[in-house]
């Protein structure tokens, strides 16, 4: 699967020795990173870009909660594809901004 996709991921980090949302920043900024496009909301962050890279991305976030002092993940996904186009953030974004 190649298509251009919406992946809405949501990582709840627990550890012993470090504060969640520490992790979480961690992991924020290895989307950040990634150079693809991300929004950043409450619950989830949502990524855009081809499936094959947002996937390897999201081993690459687990890889740095854990490599940052994560005991446990739980990782949770949505996935918007289309059969014959792109599914971008600013299709479901574009009227509130």
């Amino acid at each position: 699967m190649k298509n251009y996709v919406n992946v809405a991921l949501q990582v709840l980090p627990k550890s012993e020795t470090k504060k969640a949302y520490d992790l979480v920043d961690d992991a924020i900024n290895v989307i950040k990173e990634s150079g693809l496009i991300y929004k950043v909301c409450p619950f989830e962050t949502v990524i855009e870009g081809p499936y094959d890279q947002i996937m390897k991305l999201v081993e690459d976030v687990q890889k740095e909660c854990f490599e940052s002092g994560a005991d446990e993940l739980l990782v949770y996904l949505k996935i918007q594809t289309r059969k014959n186009s792109k599914v971008t953030i600013d299709d479901k974004m574009a009227k509130y901004n």
